[in-house]
């Protein structure tokens, strides 16, 4: 498949190295901020647009990269034909967000945290497919079963519980570690103490139920050592 990317942030940096590895040339990149475009592009050899009305008619595929609240914004700017299919890689965003902007619509949702220039193995990241009908369906499994063995279909509800449930296990608990940080801050103890804490925390849970694993005052209705806590925060 030819592919053209609308968004250089994070996924669609992660995006376009992968389907290059996988022999899907990334043609086109677009970028509201034109130079991230540009410093893409030039990354992969592919041609940056400065406006989305000079998308190739011959791209199979537009992955729409971009924040959640510009994707039917940016999708209104498009004019497709009939055989180009159009997807957002969103996880709380319905599929019907793109049903009047193009033929063949749906998501390519990769269920993975991304920073630029941090690699991931997207082999084993589940990723989630929706499509408006069975031959986008068919093509957008073939061309997410060459990038990981955990692709599946996943309808817009599933996929918003799961973004849900991935914000508690990344987002939230990556915040807990800040507010961590800032308690050995102020007491001039380096957050390095606590690394092997997490690993080994992060370790458990991938070999059983998060809730048997629970530990610390609280499972044991230590009410005294709470009493402490809540005292110094």
């Amino acid at each position: 498949m030819n592919i053209a990317i609308i968004g250089a942030g994070n996924i669609g940096w992660h995006l376009a190295r992968v389907f290059i590895k996988a022999g899907h040339p990334v043609k086109q990149i677009w970028s509201r901020d034109h130079q991230k475009a540009v410093e893409l592009a030039l990354e992969i050899g592919a041609n940056s647009l400065e406006n989305l009305a000079q998308l190739n008619s011959k791209v199979d595929l537009v992955v729409l990269a971009v924040a959640d609240d510009a994707i039917a914004s940016v999708a209104a700017q498009l004019v497709l034909e009939k055989h180009q299919i159009l997807v957002h890689t969103s996880g709380s965003t319905s599929m019907d967000v793109l049903k009047n902007y193009g033929h063949r619509i749906g998501v390519f949702y990769p269920l993975q945290t991304f920073s630029k220039y941090t690699s991931v193995d997207f082999s084993d990241i589940p990723l989630c497919i929706e499509a408006s009908d069975d031959e986008t369906a068919s093509a957008l499994m073939n061309l997410a079963s060459k990038l990981s063995s955990k692709a599946q279909l996943i309808d817009s509800d599933q996929r918003l519980k799961l973004h849900i449930a991935a914000v508690f296990a990344c987002n939230f608990t990556n915040h807990f570690y800040t507010i961590a940080q800032q308690i050995l801050f102020s007491s001039r103890t380096n957050f390095e103490m606590i690394r092997p804490l997490i690993a080994q925390t992060a370790q458990k849970v991938m070999q059983g139920a998060p809730y048997d694993l629970q530990t610390g005052p609280a499972r044991r209705n230590d009410l005294t050592t709470m009493a402490k806590h809540l005292e110094i925060l």
